[in-house]
């Protein structure tokens, strides 16, 4: 049987979304709020992601230790992730437990404690976090590729925070930040398995009842990029060095989002694309390379990593660089398209028969385009991809004079890679 989707807006707002899967045996659930690193003044950078860990520390109902308990208890798991535009809760368990994880969310999403002693406590957790993430050269590396890509916005800035903003956070801020965008029409409720719509949408309604009905502020307007390469070195004392450069990429809603997934597939998305093939299976010049897409609202980016010996730094990225040109002047062949056609669709599909995909895709739509999007539209989409349609993409976004680069590594050659990205 065909999974079911349903979508009901309540009267102040609060969306509530539902996949029935009755051949499943377990159900996931997601209370998603439209708010994150994004949305924050400079001030307050890393409070969405502060905000959320606190949500984790005790409600009026229950402790720090009952929250994950009452879900573990019964085989399940809860967590959450703040990211530029969103901030997410979730959870999952065997389809009878799902009245109890739902109450879970819902009493951690609406009544946080925000103890004083917790919030101290948990600053110092979240300081090892900031520094766990800068002491890990391939983590530490996309932060500063975001950092130059975004310069002087808040999407430029750690979704953690620094040491200095999160030390001057209390309970205070937490409420008033929370009360501003944890609102009934900035939230969605997603759940999906053996669940039936019409009891979740009584559910939820009557435990997230108390949610403010106001719209909250829009986040900044997307950055313009600047049509100028841009470097970000760092010399650190390790073995490999850790490279990463970014371009755009459009938007969650753009035209050709379709056209640039599979032009992502292509060139780096999996073992069979042209850099995984090119840098590693051919030349053995690196372990992992990889590239990704973040989509925003309005804008996005397309991200290509890779680890290597510092000796190839310059072969490898000049191989990078020869990777998107080619995307960008020559269609690519039939058979090639083809496969990362079918590799987006088949690994789509089987992704989906989790209850936990299900519940990420709902939110994720609602929050993007306002509705549910079937996903055989989107595969339709994909499987209407042409070889000009790529190409278009490519020209389209695939822009040289916006290439920004970051390396951290042993003494990074900054002149040969000035030079390198001047010369595309």
């Amino acid at each position: 049987m065909k999974p079911v989707s349903r979508l009901t807006t309540l009267p102040g707002g609060l969306r509530i979304a539902t996949c029935e899967m009755p051949h499943t045996q377990t159900a996931a659930m997601g209370i998603w709020a439209s708010v994150g690193g994004r949305h924050e003044p400079a001030a307050l950078n890393g409070i969405s992601h502060f905000i959320e860990h606190m949500l984790f520390k005790g409600t009026r109902r229950r402790s720090a230790r009952r929250i994950m308990e009452d879900v573990e208890g019964v085989g399940g798991d809860i967590n959450a992730f703040t990211s530029e535009e969103r901030t997410c809760y979730y959870a999952a368990s065997a389809a009878e437990h799902f009245p109890r994880v739902c109450d879970v969310l819902c009493d951690i999403y609406m009544e946080p404690r925000f103890s004083p002693r917790d919030i101290d406590r948990e600053r110092g957790v979240i300081a090892e976090e900031i520094q766990m993430y800068c002491d890990e050269p391939s983590s530490h590396v996309q932060e500063l590729l975001q950092q130059t890509y975004w310069q002087g916005h808040p999407l430029g800035r750690p979704l953690t925070g620094t040491h200095s903003t999160i030390a001057t956070m209390d309970a205070a801020a937490f409420r008033s930040y929370r009360a501003a965008h944890y609102t009934a029409p900035a939230t969605v409720v997603t759940a999906a398995g053996n669940i039936r719509h019409a009891e979740v949408v009584d559910r939820v309604s009557g435990l997230l009842s108390g949610l403010p009905q106001k719209t909250p502020a829009p986040a900044a307007a997307y950055p313009r990029i600047p049509a100028k390469p841009r470097i970000a070195a760092e010399a650190r004392d390790i073995q490999q060095t850790q490279l990463s450069l970014a371009l755009p990429a459009p938007g969650i809603n753009a035209p050709l989002r379709h056209a640039f997934l599979v032009l992502n597939t292509i060139l780096g998305a999996n073992a069979s694309s042209r850099l995984f093939q090119e840098l590693r299976e051919k030349r053995g010049l690196c372990y992992s390379v990889s590239s990704n897409i973040l989509s925003l609202r309005d804008g996005g980016l397309l991200e290509i990593s890779a680890g290597l010996d510092r000796r190839n730094l310059e072969k490898s990225l000049r191989i990078v660089l020869a990777a998107i040109e080619s995307l960008r002047k020559k269609p690519v062949a039939p058979r090639e398209l083809r496969r990362a056609v079918e590799f987006l669709i088949g690994s789509g599909r089987m992704a989906l028969e989790r209850t936990s995909t299900q519940s990420s895709r709902l939110g994720n739509s609602i929050l993007a385009k306002g509705k549910i999007v079937d996903p055989e539209t989107i595969t339709a989409r994909i499987r209407a991809t042409t070889p000009d349609d790529i190409l278009a993409a490519a020209r389209a976004f695939l822009d040289p004079s916006r290439i920004t680069l970051a390396v951290v590594g042993p003494n990074p050659d900054t002149p040969m890679l000035r030079k390198l990205l001047a010369a595309e």
